[in-house]
């Protein structure tokens, strides 16, 4: 089970994304990068075990704190790295990249394989359309007029709320992972439910055994919870600014061509290296969608021969710094907050996202084709 893969020039049914796919593999960008993804994996594992070893010397001491924030930032990288895995740009053959992802995911990370995998499909083959793409009808954000006004009680009160409540709520993404993983496995709607089962199980109570024996029963539940907050903050920020504050699509709105539907809905990041690399390559997100299986260390130079394609065919590109993403970000979450409570008779006010600095205002995107590639 993969993340979709990339669909090749005689798959596509529109002429432009064909033409593109020819520039980009012609480049030699679409290749592996095996010595990159060996040199990075080193390095992230490297980084773990320094980190359980300093946790285990330095004992039950507050000072325990101060590195739950760096164990978040790794398993945030290795989680990046089974994203990497997932879509197949690592290994080639479908059993070795299974048998990767879930070891990297279920053991490693604490998160279900399978269960992200299925729900990163549907994302990439819907991307912010309204009841298809997972991102797009998140629990904790609103991101239409529509699903603000379908809310109620407490989830209601958070909606109006949600732009004041943004990172806090992001401080939950880690949690709502666990509760994800625990749902799915318990279910067994995974490829491979033995192997995820207990891969899980192994996880977490290696976890807890790690805790329990060096911590006070106070300062492992703290740690506990500080590097899951972290974490949560840290992947909902490199998420975030891809879509969020972005146009949405209507579940009824009309087809459109691979290229468009994939680059209109989607922002890229202008930043340096160091933020990039924070972000696991996702702040070339434009590029990320368009060809999903390739290695991030191409994603930088793809992003020269699709932002000049773009304009040469009249498709809008959207890039912006980071605090222009979130101011997007935010501006959008308000105003669609701000529709809750509206009546039927009054209009609510349009959201902010599609004609804010970092999201130029852009047709909506029109309704996916069927996804090539897309996992079974």
């Amino acid at each position: 089970m993969t993340v979709q893969d990339t669909p090749t020039a005689g798959t596509t049914r529109h002429d432009d994304f064909a033409e593109l796919y020819r520039r980009v593999s012609d480049a030699g960008l679409l290749r592996r990068r095996p010595l990159y993804y060996t040199c990075r994996s080193a390095a992230l594992f490297a980084a773990l075990a320094l980190l359980l070893a300093r946790f285990v010397t330095l004992g039950a001491s507050w000072w325990q704190l101060c590195l739950a924030p760096l164990l978040a930032l790794v398993l945030g990288q290795l989680a990046l790295l089974g994203h990497d895995i997932a879509h197949r740009a690592v290994f080639a053959d479908r059993r070795t990249t299974d048998l990767a992802g879930i070891l990297l995911g279920n053991l490693v990370v604490g998160m279900s394989y399978g269960w992200w995998v299925a729900d990163h499909n549907r994302h990439h083959a819907h991307p912010n359309r309204e009841g298809h793409d997972p991102a797009a009808d998140a629990v904790l954000f609103a991101r239409t007029v529509e699903q603000a006004r379908r809310t109620r009680g407490l989830r209601r009160l958070v909606a109006r709320y949600q732009a004041e409540l943004f990172f806090p709520l992001l401080s939950l993404q880690a949690l709502g992972l666990v509760a994800a993983t625990c749902l799915t496995l318990t279910r067994g709607t995974v490829r491979h439910p033995v192997l995820e089962r207990t891969l899980a199980a192994l996880h977490y109570a290696l976890a807890a055994a790690l805790l329990t024996a060096v911590l006070s029963p106070l300062q492992a539940l703290a740690f506990a919870a500080l590097c899951g907050a972290v974490l949560g903050v840290y992947l909902g920020c490199i998420f975030a600014p891809n879509h969020k504050g972005m146009p949405m699509t209507d579940p009824d709105a009309e087809r459109a061509d691979y290229l468009r539907r994939q680059v209109l809905p989607s922002r890229n990041l202008k930043a340096g290296r160091f933020v990039h690399f924070l972000f696991g390559g996702l702040g070339y997100q434009i590029e990320h969608h368009l060809f999903p299986a390739m290695p991030v260390a191409a994603l930088r130079p793809a992003s020269r021969i699709v932002r000049a394609y773009c304009a040469e065919v009249g498709v809008p590109y959207c890039e912006a710094g980071l605090a222009a993403s979130f101011r997007a970000i935010l501006g959008d979450l308000r105003e669609v907050g701000r529709s809750v409570g509206v009546g039927p008779g009054r209009p609510a006010r349009p959201a902010a996202g599609a004609a804010s600095e970092a999201a130029p205002e852009i047709v909506p995107v029109p309704e996916p084709l069927p996804e090539p590639g897309v996992a079974r």
